[in-house]
């Protein structure tokens, strides 16, 4: 892909060019190169955008929910129509391997867009008969509306956060991550090109000051964040100050639990899933594996077996399952994670290495790393670690494992494996973890809504709960007779 020109904000459906801006770089993770520079959102552009949101918002809740459903689908239709290009973009900014890309990121932000623009034109109220009087409720958007993304799926992220924002009327200031800000200036394109009025999706450039700016500025109702603990816990704390609505999807420390009984060859194949894919660069990745003790053995020889076949290397070829780190620092700090995992006493099984060969000695490649003979007080076992490292602990009861997949700060997901349903459905009931899955893990269909308990954060993304995240409800009284006054 030929190098990309000097990035810009995108407000009020076209490019603001700052030519007093501070520039960042964007830059491959697989080489290291320079991709682009990009300019930092100022004051100025800031406030633009606030303005043109405004505008445009009022404009766009004027529509007719199957209006904006239109629109909408055919945005989602272009993001299709382009999903190999923007494929390539996002893992050319990102370092997952192509196959992931064109198979999901693309696509599932289209689903999110899509499956909103089903949902506008049946947004309404509720009626209540009180006798001789009624009353009715009306759902209307919140306003302005600021989404935060992550650097893993930024075209998913973007996409969905902004598709139940706008469904409901709402316009949206987004900044992506200042890691990878490319695709989100191709949603922005999109949007405009399928009928969606300027100032209602705009895209600001920058880093946390551009997103604390955001989060304190009294005309943004709501802000949606997706990052980990630390910053999500400073947006709460920004926004309590004008009272703002917030949904925070965080980060996880996930427990898998795979029974004696499961099918072993499912597990190890949601065990890789939910640990290697996307480098391990996912929040809701089940990195505590817990794995009945009298099938520990056998598992882990499955597991070490099916890793070794991983290949690494360039996220565009075709053949590759493991891509490159975000960044040269997120790499060594994988890698420090790794270090302790070893002076602990884990067992190191496979992998704890950069990868170098092929070519890959310029880009940030950690190998899958397998780590057997885990306690629970060890800080692999504990610390969100976001890369390619997966601990392996034994368990010997139910309810021993359920206290112990609950022994953490976290609760974004929780997995479990095995043929008995009534211990499937006993077991997740007790799991303190706010998306679990049965006999697979990390499928997340829009229809289904996605966020976590405790620290993992607060509100709900996809599906139909988001809409309570994204209106705000107004309840109106009809009198239909005389007014009484007792004076």
């Amino acid at each position: 892909m030929p190098s990309l020109t000097e990035q810009k904000s995108y407000v009020d459906g076209r490019y603001i060019d700052d030519v007093d801006a501070e520039r960042f770089e964007t830059r491959n993770p697989a080489t290291g190169e320079l991709i682009c520079t990009v300019q930092q959102a100022s004051e100025s552009v800031l406030e633009l955008a606030i303005e043109s949101a405004r505008q445009g918002q009022t404009d766009w809740a004027a529509l007719k929910g199957s209006e904006r459903g239109r629109i909408l689908k055919r945005a989602a239709d272009i993001l299709r129509s382009r999903n190999d290009e923007l494929a390539r973009l996002e893992v050319m900014d990102t370092g997952k391997p192509i196959q992931e890309a064109l198979a999901v990121d693309i696509h599932s932000g289209a689903d999110a867009i899509e499956y909103y623009a089903g949902v506008a034109p049946s947004l309404h109220g509720d009626h209540y008969d009180l006798g001789g009087s009624f009353a009715f409720t009306r759902r209307e958007p919140l306003g302005l509306c600021a989404g935060i993304g992550a650097w893993n799926y930024p075209i998913q992220i973007a996409s969905w956060k902004s598709a139940p924002a706008l469904a409901c009327g709402n316009a949206m200031i987004y900044k992506p991550s200042e890691m990878t800000p490319l695709t989100a200036l191709k949603l922005a394109e999109i949007y405009t090109e399928a009928g969606v009025p300027p100032g209602v999706f705009n895209v600001v450039q920058g880093d946390a000051r551009v997103g604390q700016w955001l989060t304190s500025h009294r005309s943004i109702s709501k802000v949606s964040l997706t990052g980990d603990v630390a910053t999500g816990r400073k947006v709460m704390a920004a926004a309590a100050a004008t009272l703002k609505h917030v949904t925070l999807e965080l980060g996880g420390k996930s427990p898998l639990i795979i029974f004696a009984d499961a099918d072993l060859d499912d597990a190890v194949s949601a065990a890789l899933m939910a640990n290697f894919y996307t480098q391990g660069e996912i929040c809701s990745n089940g990195t505590r594996v817990f794995v009945a003790r009298s099938i520990e053995q056998d598992f882990l020889e499955r597991l070490v077996a099916r890793t070794r076949k991983m290949v690494i290397g360039d996220p565009m070829s075709p053949n590759t399952h493991v891509g490159a780190l975000i960044s040269e620092a997120h790499m060594h700090k994988v890698l420090g994670h790794i270090e302790n995992g070893k002076n602990a006493g884990a067992e190191l099984l496979l992998g704890g290495r950069r990868h170098m060969a092929n070519g890959c000695d310029r880009g940030y490649f950690v190998e899958p790393t397998i780590f057997a003979r885990c306690r629970d007080d060890m800080s692999i076992v504990q610390q969100e670690i976001f890369g390619p490292v997966m601990s392996v602990l034994a368990f010997d009861g139910e309810q021993e494992v359920i206290a112990r997949a609950n022994d953490t700060e976290y609760g974004l997901a929780a997995g479990v494996f095995t043929r008995d349903l009534q211990r499937a459905h006993r077991v997740v009931a007790q799991l303190k973890a706010g998306t679990c899955w049965i006999n697979n893990y990390n499928i997340t269909p829009i229809e289904m809504p996605f966020g976590g308990y405790k620290q993992s954060g607060l509100g709900r993304e996809n599906s139909l709960a988001a809409i309570e995240h994204y209106t705000q409800l107004k309840s109106v009284y009809v009198e239909m007779g005389r007014v009484e006054a007792p004076y």
